[in-house]
């Protein structure tokens, strides 16, 4: 299947382990990107390698270090203690 140059949504949703509708849900916010031929929705390979972290797109990085700070600015302390044990 990774050969394939295009995946539909549930091709995706099999190989992440999630539902078809969490896929489509992820698609039609663009968490997911994806394009529509004829009624199916194809997710391109590249996007596919994205989701599985071989490559992660500037946003991507973004919301990533967006996260990281809220969670050492919100739990440092927490953080800091676990470190200890």
């Amino acid at each position: 299947m990774r050969d394939k140059k295009l995946l539909t949504i549930p091709e995706l949703a099999k190989i992440l382990g999630i539902s078809r509708i969490a896929v489509y849900k992820k698609v039609k916010s663009g968490e997911i990107k994806a394009g529509k031929v004829g009624r199916i929705y194809a997710i391109p390979q590249e996007e596919f390698d994205s989701i599985l972290g071989k490559t992660l797109t500037t946003s991507q990085k973004r919301v990533i270090n967006q996260g990281v700070a809220k969670t050492v600015k919100e739990y440092g302390e927490v953080l800091q203690l676990l470190g200890r044990d």
